[in-house]
């Protein structure tokens, strides 16, 4: 059995404040929720597989994920909330403007079904699409300055993977005074323990940790 991640220094913080959701000033983010990396059977899950990696786990996760993401956009689309999708894909077909790190784990370039979001969740003709190709949407999108735009203080994140650029995002999302609500049945780690440690590590700190049912009983 794993051991459970406690962070100690909890103990000593003051907890995050409650907020009141509104279509004001509240947007859900949306993380990399495309074949690539999101998809049951393709992309990552293939990818590993074929190495002989254990990927039981993920598929079966993505499958609970993109069923609780779905009705969270449908609320959100329903009440009039802002959506904001993020997606990796390269500028060239090529893929050589990726960062290092990114052409050394992943394999995509521009208008690839990699780089597609998945059906289940594509996003409508006037929702925001913002492409990266690195892991914070943060330091690859103007998503900062479209959030000012819009006037959003609070972000309800969910998506992919939970330890990598879901965990970035909220990081970021944090230290620029954003709101964050993590959604925990909404997000996904290739492994139980590693999305489990980093729910532990974020919450309190850089978001307060919801499951699906309670973001949709606070959306106004």
């Amino acid at each position: 059995m794993s051991k459970v991640v406690v962070d100690p220094l909890k103990a000593i913080m003051k907890p995050l404040p409650e907020v009141e959701l509104s279509p004001r000033d509240t947007a859900l983010l949306i993380i990399d929720m495309q074949y690539l990396d999101a998809h049951p059977e393709e992309g990552l899950v293939k990818l590993g597989r074929e190495k002989g990696l254990d990927m039981d786990y993920y598929s079966e996760r993505l499958k609970l994920i993109t069923a609780n993401i779905k009705r969270l956009l449908t609320a959100c689309r329903e009440k009039g909330y802002e959506v904001i999708h993020t997606k990796i894909e390269a500028l060239t077909r090529d893929g050589r403007d990726r960062s290092r790190i990114h052409k050394l784990l992943l394999d995509y370039g521009r208008g690839t079904r990699d780089t597609e979001i998945i059906e289940e969740l594509a996003p409508l003709d006037n929702e925001i699409v913002l492409t990266k190709t690195c892991s914070g949407v943060f330091n690859g999108t103007h998503i900062h300055q479209v959030l000012l735009n819009l006037g959003i203080q609070t972000l309800i994140v969910t998506g992919v993977v939970t330890n990598q650029c879901v965990d970035t995002a909220v990081r970021d999302a944090a230290d620029r005074g954003f709101n964050v609500i993590l959604v925990e049945d909404g997000c996904a780690a290739v492994t139980k323990e590693l999305h489990e440690a980093t729910i532990e590590i974020l919450g309190g700190v850089y978001a307060r940790i919801k499951s699906t049912e309670e973001v949709l009983a606070s959306l106004k």
